[in-house]
């Protein structure tokens, strides 16, 4: 008993630690986030909260190591680790070369248009349908992070500000076609086949890449 209530203080302190490392990661990046807020017109939430998802608030390797706390791949010089992402002089560098991708690279710079600078809901979904991410719950999960921590708040929103309603993407799973065969039997022929399937010759010839009406018994013929 003893043993389970130590693990589970320790866990706690766990828990909270890293609640702290996030709170303390905000307070550090905020600002940065806030003037390219106001110079892009990007909400300084999803800056933030981008950031905290792909560098897990600064903890990441990419982040300690190559300053990357976007996810960002490319090039680097850095012979402390070997990685697929590029490394920046600072973690400033990395938020203004994020927000530059957004700006200058297709699909993203189309979503300036879309949403205003207090719309974070439709920009993670809309970074992400623009394949930021292969995920399906990204957009879900950066939203949860917003929220989480509050950080529309950062987002200096009017207060008449009235949130769009942004529906969440939908996907629809692919519908198995399934062939439907018949065996041919004795006696008989496309025309007969045609009429009890409730299709035509024509239809049957062309399904089945025949050039002859002539049927074999235990002959497949999918309509």
């Amino acid at each position: 008993m003893k043993n389970i209530l130590t693990f589970c203080l320790l866990l706690l302190n766990v828990i909270i630690a890293k609640a702290q490392d996030t709170e303390d990661y905000i307070a550090e990046h905020v600002e940065v986030a806030q003037e390219l807020m106001r110079d892009h017109k990007i909400p300084a939430s999803i800056i933030l909260a981008v950031a905290i998802h792909e560098s897990a608030a600064g903890n990441s390797r990419i982040a300690q190591h190559l300053n990357n706390h976007f996810g960002v791949k490319g090039p680097n010089n850095n012979e402390e680790i070997r990685s697929a992402y590029r490394d920046y002089e600072s973690d400033e560098e990395s938020y203004n070369h994020f927000v530059e991708l957004m700006e200058t690279r297709a699909p993203f710079n189309s979503l300036f248009d879309k949403y205003d600078q207090y719309d974070y809901k439709g920009w993670a979904r809309g970074i992400q349908r623009s394949g930021y991410a292969r995920s399906r719950t990204w957009a879900s999960q950066v939203i949860a992070m917003v929220n989480k921590y509050n950080l529309y708040q950062y987002d200096e929103r009017p207060e008449d500000y009235v949130e769009p309603v942004t529906k969440a993407p939908v996907y629809h799973r692919k519908k198995r076609t399934t062939s439907r065969i018949y065996t041919v039997k004795v006696g008989d022929n496309l025309g007969a086949i045609a009429k009890k399937k409730g299709t035509t010759v024509k239809s049957l010839m062309k399904r089945n890449g025949l050039k002859k009406a002539n049927l074999k018994p235990g002959q497949k013929i999918r309509f």
